[in-house]
Order: structure tokens, then C-alpha cells, then sequence
């Protein structure tokens, strides 16, 4: 935590975005990163699409955001599809573009593609991407974690040990997967400071604009969504079908459905938290 946030005992924040398909999209883009920036984001990131196939328009958009906004971008790398040689180029363009940070990740398979194979001459795994980029230098390192453990992992402990081993081969912090229960965080936070990681470990926050997206997305990264929250979601769209403008109103003024989501259990994660990625 920096010092104005020591002082303010408010937390630095990040947030981060998918890179552009269309013209259309690039404008959008433009357009949050420019309502976002005031905010003072400790720094941004820019995602890669399944597969590594938005690999040129992340290291476009981070040029982009670099160059003009004059923030302090994140470039995504993964290890898919792609050979040693082609990934670690990605990582050194993003640093001739004034980027040394970068989210190395092993990536999710294409679509269809079932599970994770490593490209023959490519990297296999997300640790050996990480001792690759360490010993290049020159980059900061931030890794994935799973406060409710990782799909593939064998057991909750054993996804500890592998973000260790990640932090000790060079990773300088981490963030997590989404998450909607401040105690799973807390208590992931607590298992990991057990385990001798003492790294930062950045809470994902994912704002909520369509449930039933969200949901799905959760199911395919190991995220649970609580009852509590599927009910205010459910009760909320009850309201909007039958058109009583004003009890929807009070919900989204903060009394059964935004309150608990936004208000009360946010707050209370961002007091524990020296830094906060927003998807």
C-alpha cells in the first residue's frame, strides 16, 4: 500500500480490459479508459482471448493505453499456442512499449479444445513461463491464485504449494479469481500466509451486469455463487417483468439488492486490502 493510501486507509485499485474486436469496440475502450483514469489506477491490465487469440490486439492495446492515457498497463501472456521463442517476443515487445509488467498465465485451451495441451516447442506450464521471464529480467511478474481453488488442481493445499512455487520462481504479487464471500478470500489470504507466501495477493472484484453471463462464466473458473446473491438477482428481475418501477427502485437504492453486493460487503474487503483488480 502506498503512503496516501496508508494515510486515507484507502486502497490502491486496478481494473482491467478486454481487448478490442471492432472499431466500434477500440472507440468503447478509449472511452473507459479515459472515464477510469482519474480514478488513478494503481496500473491497468489487458487480457489475451482464449487460446492466445487476441495476442496482437492486447500488445495494441496496451501500446495504446501506455502512449496516450500514460498509465501503468499489465500486458497478459500465456503459454497457448504459441512457441517459446514467439511468447517470450510478446513479453519483450511489451516492455519496449514501456510495459514491464505482465500477467503470466498458462491460459485457457480454444474452445472445443477440451484441456490444456502445450504448443510442441511452447511453453508447459505457467511456472516455467514465469523462470523464463525471470531469468530474462526487466519484468515485474504477477501471477493467477484461487481463493476457491483452481479446476485442475488436485486439492486446495496443493494449489498453494503452486502458487509458492510460482511466487519463488520469480513472481513479485498475485491476483485472484473473482470471488462474491469476503471470508473465502480471507481465509485463502490466512492459508497462504501459512504456507511462507508472503507476496501481495490482490482480491478480483467482477462487477455484476448480466447474472446469468456471470453465472455460467463462474461455472467454468471454479466460482461460486452464493444463494443470497442468486435470490437478490432472481427477486430484482421479478420486479423489472412485473413493471412496479418503484420497488425496483428500492432495491437497486441499496436496500435488498445493491447494498449487500456493492455497498457493505465490498466495503468492508476494501478495508483489508492494499490492492483491489476490478474485471
Amino acid at each position: 500500500m502506498d503512503d496516501q493510501a496508508k494515510a486515507t486507509r484507502a486502497p490502491s485499485i486496478s481494473f482491467e480490459f478486454f481487448p478490442p474486436k471492432t472499431p466500434a469496440a477500440a472507440l468503447n475502450l478509449w472511452r473507459s479508459v479515459e472515464r477510469l483514469a482519474p480514478l488513478g489506477p494503481k496500473f491497468v491490465s489487458v487480457t489475451y482471448g482464449a487460446g492466445g487469440t487476441t495476442r496482437e490486439r492486447t500488445l495494441g492495446a496496451v501500446a495504446a493505453i501506455r502512449e496516450r492515457a500514460r498509465l501503468e498497463v499489465a500486458g497478459h501472456l500465456t503459454c497457448v499456442g504459441a512457441t517459446r521463442a514467439e511468447t517470450l517476443a510478446v513479453a519483450r515487445a511489451y516492455r519496449a512499449a514501456g510495459c514491464a509488467r505482465i500477467v503470466a498465465l498458462r491460459g485457457d485451451p480454444p474452445k472445443d479444445a477440451g484441456r490444456f495441451t502445450p504448443h510442441p516447442d511452447g511453453f508447459a506450464s505457467s511456472l516455467e513461463l514465469i523462470e523464463a521471464l525471470g531469468r530474462e529480467g526487466g519484468h515485474h511478474i504477477t501471477v493467477s491464485a484461487y481463493p476457491e481453488t483452481h479446476p485442475e488442481a488436485a486439492s486446495p493445499q496443493a494449489d498453494i504449494d503452486m502458487l509458492k512455487r510460482k511466487i519463488d520462481a520469480g513472481a513479485a504479487d498475485a491476483i485472484t479469481q473473482f470471488f462474491f464471500d469476503n471470508a473465502t478470500f480471507l481465509r485463502f489470504r490466512d492459508a497462504c500466509a501459512k504456507a511462507g507466501i508472503s507476496a501481495t495477493i490482490m482480491p478480483g472484484i467482477l462487477p455484476v451486469e448480466n447474472f446469468e453471463k456471470m453465472r455460467r462464466f463462474a461455472e467454468g473458473c471454479g466460482a461460486s455463487v452464493p444463494d443470497w446473491m442468486a435470490r437478490a438477482f432472481a427477486n430484482t428481475a421479478m420486479l423489472i417483468v412485473t413493471g412496479d418501477a418503484e420497488q425496483v427502485q428500492a432495491k437497486v437504492a441499496g436496500y435488498d439488492f445493491v447494498e449487500p453486493v456493492t455497498y457493505t460487503r465490498v466495503a468492508e474487503l476494501l478495508m483489508q486490502a492494499d490492492l483491489v483488480i476490478v474485471y
